[in-house]
């Protein structure tokens, strides 16, 4: 599922072509993908101005000048594409199995974005934006992660006590926003942090020392344009490679990166999901 960088590499990709432009036809071709898309979505959107594009968490914002946002989650494989139309000119192939363009915005200066999502995990919702704070899905969501609210004092205070392992915490989006599987994976690497420690049970100062290490993580990861992994793309359909600097995640069996570790990458599980980390280097 697209993390952070990738969703906020989505954002920053179509805001050319979103971004003070006209809405001047939504066309929404099913009636839902993971729940009911809002009454009359189509009709709510088309004709309207998107003053500006956000992001909360792995959600993105479509700000309207009606005074609604449109908030948008990729889920697993959904994405968001630009298309020119333009006559004999060839920008990028378009998203594969066209049956799957659920969403598409015409807007007014000639661009199409399409939402594409073979799986249909991912979600609409339109919602006043003076009420933005208080939807479900926004409301108990923890600081953004690249934000001043984000500092080490906020993370001491959120670890004390909790008997959970520190992956886990870092997964919770009360805690922090927007962290998924694979950046707590890199972070807590380069932090040389087992991912099966208490959460608890770290010291204050490792755990200050986590903060700049979970932007500096990210940061590298938006600056490569996200990770392509499975279905995820940017919004001009190229590649991100933040994979190929990958530390721990997915290389299973392969030498530990860190200088003179001598370890090997190891795969457990937790909660469910693939954990990847060094049991040399991270204590």
């Amino acid at each position: 599922m697209p993390e952070l960088p990738e969703v906020e590499t989505v954002r920053r990709g179509l805001e050319p072509a979103m971004a003070g432009r006209t809405i001047a036809l939504a066309e929404v071709r099913r009636p839902d993908l993971r729940w009911p898309f809002p009454d009359a979505m189509a009709e709510r959107l088309s004709g309207a101005r998107i003053d500006a594009l956000g992001r909360r968490s792995k959600y993105l914002l479509l700000h309207l000048d009606r005074g609604e946002t449109l908030i948008v989650h990729l889920g697993m494989s959904g994405r968001m594409q630009v298309e020119h139309q333009k006559l004999g000119v060839f920008h990028h192939e378009t998203a594969p199995l066209a049956q799957h363009d659920h969403v598409i915005f015409h807007m007014d200066h000639g661009s199409r974005v399409v939402f594409n999502d073979p799986r249909r995990f991912g979600a609409m919702d339109l919602v006043a934006t003076d009420r933005l704070d208080d939807h479900w899905l926004l409301a108990k969501l923890g600081p953004e992660p690249l934000g001043n609210a984000f500092d080490e004092d906020h993370l001491v205070a959120a670890f004390a006590g909790r008997n959970t392992p520190v992956k886990s915490a870092l997964l919770d989006q009360r805690i922090v926003a927007g962290l998924g599987n694979i950046y707590v994976c890199e972070a807590l690497h380069r932090a040389g942090i087992s991912p099966r420690r208490k959460a608890g049970r770290i010291a204050a100062r490792r755990v200050r020392a986590l903060v700049p290490i979970i932007r500096d993580t990210l940061g590298d990861a938006l600056e490569a344009g996200g990770s392509s992994l499975r279905d995820y793309r940017q919004a001009d359909g190229a590649l991100g490679y933040f994979q190929h600097t990958f530390r721990v995640y997915d290389r299973e069996g392969s030498p530990c990166v860190t200088d003179r570790c001598g370890g090997t990458i190891s795969r457990i599980v937790q909660s469910g999901r693939s954990t990847f980390h060094c049991p040399q280097c991270q204590r």
